[in-house]
């Protein structure tokens, strides 16, 4: 990035980023934050897998991508639905879903500015939206770092 800003005004960063691809928080958000440049999280509900909808016991059809990647393996969405679990008084606390609640805790990462979730209909758009609206209390964005880490993920 200080390559490409060294030879031309860079304004915004669109990376993959959610609580499952947190690589970019060692260089792109520090950076982006730092020189005031826009983050735009891609994918920030890890394609289903941060909503709560996409479980253990869901079985991938024939063509569908995510069958045979091992993000979407058993194991691993065992270990999300654990940490998903976990976050429960969050969502009753902040009156939200998991997703929401992913969302709101992926746009308080210090560096990102945007967040875009991708949705398949209009109440998946609406819900996504909510997700923009809730400021989660320091400790509680804490206490959901904690839980990633703890959970592997």
């Amino acid at each position: 990035m200080e390559d490409y800003a060294a030879n031309g005004q860079l304004d915004v960063d669109q990376e993959r980023y959610s609580m499952l691809d947190r690589e970019r928080e060692q260089d792109n958000l520090p950076w982006c934050k730092a020189h005031h440049a826009a983050f735009l999280a891609y994918s920030p509900l890890g394609q289903g897998l941060l909503t709560g909808a996409v479980g253990p016991d869901r079985v991938f059809g024939p063509g569908d991508m995510r069958r045979n990647n091992p993000r979407f393996s058993v194991e691993n969405r065992l270990r999300i639905a654990s940490m998903l679990k976990q976050f429960q008084p969050l969502t009753e606390k902040y009156a939200c879903t998991p997703g929401q609640l992913v969302l709101a805790w992926t746009l308080e990462q210090p560096g990102c500015t945007h967040v875009l979730a991708g949705a398949r209909d209009e109440r998946q758009i609406l819900e996504n939206l909510h997700g923009g609206e809730i400021l989660l209390d320091v400790e509680d964005a804490a206490f959901m770092r904690e839980t990633l880490l703890n959970c592997g993920l």
